[in-house]
């Protein structure tokens, strides 16, 4: 039993009728044909097909023979793939990671300076906490990461971007009429504060706070941006975010800037200065070239505020 008469089965089973396989799909002769599967069934050992006036029928065997006999072809051709792949020079992996929500405004401008690598390498982007992305720079699963200024042994920071933080706060709140959020009215608001995770942003918004002499209690301890909106959104409750979650508000949601000079936190590169990779070489290159793009679209300014909250389409 060859390949061939398992394909030619197959096309004959699929089609229902003889004179189809032959001629649209197999490209051969119908009495050729007809060999081939009565040279299959003599190797089988029993009828796998009947002529009927309307074509041709699958008996029980047949039916019972029709799934292996496409599983084996699938296996078939997982097996030449596979040894194809084998015979390939191995191709270099070279990672990057990003902080959960920055893949947009940064991924465009990592290819476009990897353009020339890209074919030749296998490219991996990751999304993860800043944390975690720190770790996964410091034991080496990625190459590059972007994330905030998280202190690891041996890992090499350079600073892309200082992102402004913002007013995240409901559209019916009374403060979204102001062009500008004072933080001083915040004073008595549900406070949506940060837990241990995100703690290079929650040690900014602490800072801030202090020096503006403000003092907040937090209802809550989010670990990201996604859950802080939620929560501003069913609590009523306000918190200050970067300004790159701004293109992500619902409709029910809304950010204003902060009055006076806003705080802002960075955004790193990180990497290993003892990776070989010549990829991360390249693009170590170009940072100055990253730096002066900005994010990607670089961010228009925030909203005009509502008079009134805006109604859900």
């Amino acid at each position: 039993m060859e390949l061939r008469h398992l394909r030619y089965f197959i096309a004959v089973a699929e089609e229902g009728s003889l004179t189809v396989a032959a001629e649209q799909r197999l490209h051969t002769s119908q009495p050729s044909l007809s060999r081939q599967l009565r040279d299959l069934e003599y190797e089988v050992g029993a009828t796998l097909l009947t002529r009927t006036t309307r074509g041709v029928e699958l008996t029980p065997a047949g039916k019972a023979f029709l799934d292996h006999a496409r599983l084996a072809i699938g296996q078939a051709k997982e097996a030449i793939e596979a040894a194809r792949r084998a015979s390939r020079p191995p191709r270099e992996t070279f990672s990057v990671g990003f902080l959960t929500g920055q893949e947009a405004d940064w991924l465009p401008n990592v290819t476009q300076v990897l353009r020339e690598h890209l074919p030749s390498i296998e490219f991996k982007v990751v999304s993860l906490y800043s944390p975690d992305v720190g770790d996964a720079l410091q034991s080496g699963e990625i190459d590059l990461g972007f994330l905030r200024n998280e202190p690891r042994p041996d890992v090499t920071y350079r600073v892309i971007a200082k992102e402004p933080l913002v007013a995240i706060l409901p559209s019916s709140h009374p403060l979204a009429a102001n062009k500008e959020v004072d933080p001083r009215d915040l004073a008595g608001e549900t406070f949506i504060g940060f837990s241990d995770i995100p703690h290079v942003l929650r040690d900014v918004v602490d800072a801030y706070l202090r020096k503006r002499h403000v003092h907040l209690t937090p209802s809550h301890h989010i670990d990201n941006f996604a859950v802080g909106i939620s929560l501003v959104a069913s609590t009523g409750g306000v918190a200050l975010l970067p300004a790159y979650v701004e293109p992500l508000l619902p409709w029910s949601v809304v950010s204003r800037p902060l009055a006076g000079v806003a705080p802002t936190i960075d955004i790193v590169v990180g990497y290993r200065e003892d990776n070989p990779s010549p990829v991360l070489k390249t693009f170590l290159s170009c940072i100055d070239q990253v730096r002066a793009a900005g994010p990607m679209g670089q961010r228009s300014s925030s909203p005009a505020p509502a008079k009134a909250a805006r109604r859900k389409k």
